[in-house]
C-alpha cells in the first residue's frame, strides 16, 4: 500500500501557530453574501497551495478576534480545489470530525474534502 502524498499543511499538525484574523465571527464575506459563524483568517508568510496564505478556521472560540494562538488538530485538505484549512482550537482543546465538518459546513459544503488529523 502507498503512503498518502498528505499536503505541506500537515506539518502543523499538533503545533501552536497564530494566526491573523482578516474574517471575523459574524462579518460577512467580501465577495459573497455568507456570514462568517466563527473566525477565519490565515498564517502570515506561510503560503498555501492557491498561492495565498495559508488559511486558518478558529474554532471554539465564541467572540470576534483579530489574531489568535492556537494549536493545530487537523486539516482540510479539498480535493476538488487547490485549498488547504488548519483547524486551530485553543490550547488543549478536543474537536471531533463530526465538529469540525459541522462548525465549517458554511464554506466546506461547496467543496470534496478529508479532514487529516
Amino acid at each position: 500500500m502507498n503512503k498518502p502524498n498528505y499536503p505541506a499543511a500537515t506539518s502543523f499538525l499538533g503545533k501552536m501557530v497564530t494566526a491573523v484574523i482578516d474574517r471575523p465571527m459574524h462579518s460577512q464575506h467580501p465577495e459573497w453574501q455568507f456570514v462568517y459563524p466563527l473566525n477565519y483568517g490565515y498564517l502570515p508568510g506561510v503560503p498555501a497551495p492557491d498561492g495565498d496564505e495559508l488559511d486558518v478556521y478558529v474554532l471554539n472560540v465564541n467572540n470576534p478576534l483579530q489574531t489568535f494562538t492556537g494549536e493545530c488538530v487537523a486539516v482540510i485538505h479539498r480535493l476538488n480545489d487547490a485549498d488547504d484549512k488548519l483547524i486551530v482550537v485553543p490550547p488543549g482543546e478536543i474537536v471531533t470530525d463530526t465538529e469540525i465538518r459541522a462548525q465549517t459546513h458554511f464554506q466546506e459544503q461547496f467543496f470534496d474534502s478529508i479532514i487529516i488529523r
